[in-house]
């Protein structure tokens, strides 16, 4: 098991963000950057990095503000652009302390922090080797007629509000164990504001509009029983994507979860023969 190093970083704004990095054996030649979902934090990518077994890369996660161990107030923000501004700051931090080069740099990114890390590439133009999508939340299945509508009626007339998630540990994975461990862990939170909803729907619309200018290799994970997140929107981002090296791929059975599954292990090999191919291609 490698340990993860828990460090602070002033954002853009000030903001004192914080964030875990997993150093490698010798010098950082090869980074991994990894964006957590909606709700959840950086720690929660620990047994990924030790099933993914690269002890020659180093990995950073960072816990976005309103989660894990960042200020402010559970699942929100001014907008979700504070958090694509953040992913910057974040990127330029481990470059100054850590010498990191985005040349050398894959991104893995699940649900909501992947809309993020694709809206940080998409505006930012980092150069990053290859962003992994792992269930992205370009369209969350809110399950109420005219959801969207009325939540921007919501917030015109009544302000600042939240939204209960009706998620369920038992439907984000098959895993009883996983499951008990979501239900049981008090970092985790079930509320997300109403304007970064509203703004994780613009900001979905605009990438998937615009997503022609992505070029940068892409993988799209995408979960079959996926209760959170609809399929159709990230099969149309990846088709619309002007990446010479992309894939899109459906796992059988599995629930929004995917990197605490129960077959979770064919996740990471695919996680890490994504980064093997990005890394041995020329940049």
């Amino acid at each position: 098991m490698r340990t993860a190093i828990e460090r602070t970083m002033k954002s853009w704004d000030g903001a004192e963000l914080a964030y875990k990095v997993w150093m490698p054996k010798g010098k950082i030649e090869k980074t991994i950057m990894l964006f957590h979902r909606g709700h959840e934090y950086s720690g929660r990518w620990q047994e990924t990095v030790d099933a993914l077994g690269m002890d020659d890369t180093a990995f950073f996660a960072w816990d976005q503000r309103g989660h894990g161990q960042s200020p402010g107030e559970r699942g929100s923000a001014a907008s979700i652009g504070v958090f694509i501004r953040d992913a910057e700051a974040f990127s330029r931090h481990i470059m100054e302390a850590y010498g990191v080069q985005m040349e050398n740099t894959v991104v893995v990114a699940h649900s909501v922090g992947a809309v993020v890390a694709t809206a940080w590439i998409h505006d930012y133009a980092p150069p990053i080797r290859g962003l992994f999508l792992g269930a992205p939340a370009f369209r969350v299945k809110l399950y109420v007629p005219f959801a969207i509508p009325f939540l921007r009626l919501k917030q015109k007339l009544l302000g600042h509000g939240y939204v209960r998630s009706y998620v369920k540990a038992k439907v984000l994975t098959h895993d009883p164990q996983q499951a008990r461990l979501y239900d049981a862990d008090p970092a985790i939170f079930k509320q997300i504001s109403v304007n970064i909803l509203l703004d994780l729907f613009d900001t979905s619309s605009r990438l998937i509009a615009d997503a022609g200018a992505m070029t940068v290799p892409l993988f799209v994970l995408a979960a079959e029983n996926d209760w959170v997140v609809k399929i159709p929107p990230q099969e149309e981002f990846l088709r619309k994507a002007s990446s010479a090296m992309k894939r899109f791929e459906t796992l059988p059975g599995f629930f929004h979860a995917i990197f605490h599954e129960t077959e979770r292990a064919v996740v990471v090999e695919k996680v890490k023969g994504f980064a093997a191919d990005c890394f041995a291609r020329p940049y």
